[in-house]
């Protein structure tokens, strides 16, 4: 540092002091001041004179004060500019957030109709805690094992045999994904020469977390606010520490699957029929779980590089929007007019009365109602979904469970299906749309629920496809079939008793990830309705209805169709016929706005007030 300090100091003083590299002393605790203090005090000391005009300040030129005004002008307008900017893009950075229906919600050049992200009317978005089955799971370490896949669904319930079916097939549509054990069709292969021109697909969403206001999550409130004294014992124990913590309406990982693996299968079906040089207009609505079935399903159909292929047309899910895959959100009655809860209800009371008794003798301080014992029962598939395994599954006999389903049946025909006077009506703008693409043209009027500015334009309303893909939930889809008019499903439904195997079974028709496959194909001939070869004639055209990978026999449910058919496919220009008549059936705006009385169970059979 002193020899620093002499090459400095060799320089001339004045020169020192206007400025001099402060050096740090290695030394910290020396106290010393740096050799530039050193040097300038001297200098001040030494020529006082020196040091005033070195701290003197010299008088401006006239163009100093001038350059040195348009500098503090040239500062001001920029500072200002820049707060200019800063507020004109506030708005911007909040426009994502919004949730009105104005233009700057969403992407100027992106119509409200194609935008999926970010959600506009997502409805309710709840998740709960991610499962972790390696922990929770239990099984019986004495009995053969089976591997969950991913769901644990092999479990030891009370009184099922050897050669019953898994309770997981009869939760109605709560039911996990599986095809139909049919519907009374044999299934064919195509025969030689023919060929699908067309498939029209209704999906429900996948599996997912119960809707807002329901019986399970009102069951987990009332556990939590239950007092003191109570002390569940047996099976029941696990009541002791549990806590309600299922999320509300969005998919669950294996709803997520169901969605992906049917767009797969799909690919796998239909795959030939997609224009590779085309992009498809496929349809859902705005709530959360329906445009996330619609992604995952395109995921599997087309893989991850989907938009590449496809456009996904939300329509607006809410009261008083027009929509036909949620066509009862513009039909009043259909809240009020039905039977509603009153068959199902009468059912509960019926088959649970042997369980409540069970219930209530492995409790103390808390008294187990009929419809608190139908919420844990229904607590099982929804926990089996959402973390892959319940305990409530196995507190339930194989005959309750069978009892269970059914009462779901009960509750779907009495307020989507042919026991309800608003059944037809709310499906009847999904049948005319599919009607329409059938016949080639758009539609500008309807007398149902229809969104008319979507389906009078091509753009949002495509004719020229070969695949349509449209994404529903599952009384939308019971409403559908009954405006289709498929009788089959019109079967007597007694409140009282169980009736055996029946057609209209939920959990066959709209289980978590159900699909409607709606197939045109052209044969060279007619066709044979005995499958044993072509009759004379010309070219044919046929529809085909597959509902869960089994067909729906069109024969059952109209006699132009020809019972007799083994394939239970029917002409085309007939079905087209018979389906001419189905909107004054339905009677829309009588069903879903007309004054009249509220029906009873078994007052309604055909769907149509009476």
């Amino acid at each position: 540092m002193a020899s620093s300090s002499t090459t400095q100091g060799s320089k001339p003083r004045a020169q020192s002091v206007v400025y001099q590299p402060v050096h740090q002393d290695d030394d910290h605790d020396t106290g010393h001041v740096g050799d530039a203090a050193q040097d300038y005090t001297a200098a001040t000391e030494q020529t006082p004179a020196l040091a005033t005009s070195l701290f003197a300040r010299p008088h401006p030129s006239k163009a100093e004060r001038q350059w040195r005004v348009a500098t503090y002008v040239l500062s001001a307008l920029v500072v200002l500019l820049v707060g200019a900017l800063v507020f004109l893009s506030l708005p911007l950075s909040f426009r994502w957030e919004r949730n009105d229906d104005s233009c700057s919600c969403r992407p100027k050049d992106i119509p409200q109709y194609f935008q999926t992200s970010p959600e506009l009317w997502p409805g309710p978005t709840a998740t709960g805690p991610a499962a972790f089955m390696a922990q929770t799971r239990m099984f019986d370490p004495t009995a053969t094992y089976v591997p969950n896949e991913p769901l644990q669904t092999s479990l030891p319930i009370e009184g099922m045999v050897s050669g019953n079916e898994s309770i997981f097939k009869m939760m109605g549509y709560l039911s996990p994904y599986v095809p139909s054990p049919g519907f009374g069709a044999n299934e064919f292969p195509l025969p030689p020469g023919a060929e699908i021109l067309q498939l029209q697909m209704l999906s429900r969403h996948g599996a997912r977390y119960p809707t807002s206001g329901s019986n399970v999550a009102a069951l987990g409130e009332k556990l939590a606010n239950a007092s003191s004294s109570f002390k569940p014992r047996g099976s029941l124990t696990f009541l002791h520490d549990w806590k309600y913590q299922l999320g509300a309406e969005i998919l669950v990982p294996k709803g997520r699957q169901e969605l992906f693996d049917s767009g797969v299968l799909h690919s796998y079906m239909y795959g030939g029929l997609y224009d590779p040089q085309s992009k498809i207009i496929v349809r859902t609505t705005t709530q959360d779980r329906m445009i996330e079935s619609a992604e995952n399903w395109l995921a599997g159909f087309f893989g991850l590089e989907w938009p590449n292929n496809a456009t996904i047309e939300v329509i607006i899910e809410e009261r008083g929007f027009n929509n036909s895959l949620a066509g009862y959100l513009n039909c009043p009655n259909a809240n009020t007019k039905t039977p509603g809860n009153e068959a199902p209800k009468t059912w509960q009371h019926e088959y649970l009365q042997e369980a409540q008794k069970r219930f209530q003798a492995m409790t103390e301080g808390f008294t187990w109602t009929i419809e608190d014992v139908y919420a844990a029962q229904s607590m099982c598939p929804y926990e089996t979904v959402a973390y892959g395994f319940s305990k409530f599954c196995d507190l339930f006999t194989y005959q309750e469970w069978r009892d269970f389903g059914y009462s779901i049946d009960l509750s779907f025909s009495s307020t989507s299906g042919f026991h309800s006077p608003t059944g037809r009506a709310v499906g009847i703008g999904y049948q005319q749309e599919i009607m329409a693409r059938l016949k080639n043209h758009t539609l500008g009027y309807s007398g149902s629920q229809i969104n008319i500015t979507l389906d009078n334009n091509t753009e949002t309303f495509p004719l020229n496809q070969s695949l349509y893909f449209d994404f529903s939930h599952d009384t939308n889809i019971v409403s559908i079939l009954t405006a289709f008019g498929i009788t089959q499903f019109a079967e007597d439904l007694p409140a009282e008793r169980h009736p055996g195997d029946h057609n209209f079974t939920v959990s066959h028709v709209t289980p978590f990830g159900a699909r409607l496959d709606m197939e045109v194909i052209k044969t060279p001939k007619p066709l044979s309705p005995h499958r044993d070869g072509y009759l004379q004639g010309g070219e044919t055209k046929y529809v085909h209805f597959i509902l869960n990978q089994r067909t729906l026999p069109l024969g059952k449910s109209f006699a132009e169709c020809d019972a007799e058919r083994r394939d239970g496919w029917c002409e085309l220009d007939t079905f087209i016929k018979i389906q001419e008549g189905m909107a004054g059936k339905a009677q829309y705006d009588h069903a879903c706005f007309g004054d009249y009385p509220a029906v009873k169970y078994g007052e309604v059979t055909d769907g149509a007030p009476p």
